[in-house]
């Protein structure tokens, strides 16, 4: 037997290739599209959506430049107008009114004194001036003016044990004075069952001060040793 008829009468598949490229085929028409066209599509569907966001970020980029040209332009005219006003003398419009008056008399009147219309309009602004001075006086003078106080400790020293404190502290307190004011007071052992009295105080500071203070504690020579500072605070 030949090798042709062989292969002939052999059972060799030759169109395999085809049947597999048809069986493939069947399968991707059953499950569907690849896996590599639906990445295209999504890729496709990506670009549409960003092509979308740049054309709405342009536009608001292009309004934004439209309000930031107004507002240069909205600023621009208002340092111009600030700028005029600047150059503009400020004067007053009674000033003004005398200056037009005094034209028209000058028109009217033909022997009218032109030196006494200058004192006239001087006068004018002289008044003027006199009364704004009185004004911001007045208004300023409405003002409470501000009180300088501080409060004040003192510890009240006796000679000895037998002073009567409660007679002590008596004639403290009787010490009366413009801008003073006795607040709290109390006892506190010094020693050898002697007590000193500390007493407080607010008094103003352009009225009252501490010198005067122990000058006129001292004078009760009979129950007062001494006067001492123990604290002093700005209110």
């Amino acid at each position: 037997m030949s090798g042709l008829q062989c292969l002939g009468e052999d059972n060799i598949w030759f169109e395999k290739p085809r049947y597999d490229e048809a069986e493939r085929r069947f399968y991707e028409g059953a499950n569907g599209p690849s896996t590599h066209s639906h990445h295209q599509s999504s890729s496709a569907s990506g670009d549409q959506e960003l092509v979308s966001r740049m054309k709405s970020l342009e536009l608001e980029n292009q309004e934004l430049h439209k309000v930031v040209g107004d507002l240069r332009t909205a600023l621009f005219k208002l340092e111009n107008r600030v700028q005029v006003l600047e150059r503009s003398p400020a004067v007053p419009c009674a000033k003004a009114v005398t200056v037009q008056s005094v034209k028209v008399e000058e028109e009217d009147d033909d022997d009218m004194d032109l030196f006494g219309s200058d004192e006239e309009e001087d006068e004018e602004v002289e008044r003027l001036k006199e009364e704004r001075i009185a004004a911001y006086a007045a208004k300023k003078s409405k003002k409470p003016a501000l009180i300088a106080k501080s409060s004040i400790l003192l510890d009240v020293k006796p000679w000895d044990d037998e002073t009567d404190m409660s007679k002590l502290e008596e004639c403290v307190r009787s010490v009366v004075a413009d801008g003073l004011l006795w607040g709290q007071s109390k006892l506190v052992p010094v020693g050898y069952g002697i007590k000193k009295l500390q007493i407080g105080c607010v008094v103003e500071d352009d009225k009252v001060g501490t010198d005067l203070l122990e000058e006129e504690i001292t004078k009760f020579e009979d129950y007062v040793q001494s006067v001492d500072v123990a604290a002093f605070n700005k209110i």
